[in-house]
């Protein structure tokens, strides 16, 4: 039987994360990070849909977290309004997507 290649760990953000959710949920993907075993983290944005500014801070602390325990962190499924307002802020590039 062929060896099974080893699946990312995956992070799921929630499809609400504004100033009001993001300490909350800050704690849940950073409870969910600890857990991971694999080097490299994807969150997964896909289920975004409301959101502000606030999104963006909990993505970068992950990914803070993620750098001080050895591991990446790319964010997959970030919808044009998020990835439009990453790229504002000039940080898209550290979340892993074109920016």
């Amino acid at each position: 039987m062929p060896a099974r290649a080893e699946v990312p760990d995956m992070l799921v953000l929630p499809s609400v994360l504004t100033l009001e959710q993001a300490s909350g949920c800050l704690a849940m993907l950073l409870q969910g990070l600890n857990a991971q075993t694999q080097p490299e983290v994807i969150a997964d944005a896909s289920a975004l849909q409301q959101f502000d500014s606030s999104a963006l801070a909990v993505l970068l602390a992950c990914r803070r977290a993620c750098l001080a325990s050895g591991k990446t962190l790319q964010v997959r499924g970030l919808s044009p309004r998020l990835l439009q307002l990453a790229t504002l802020y000039g940080v898209a590039s550290l979340l892993g997507e074109p920016g």
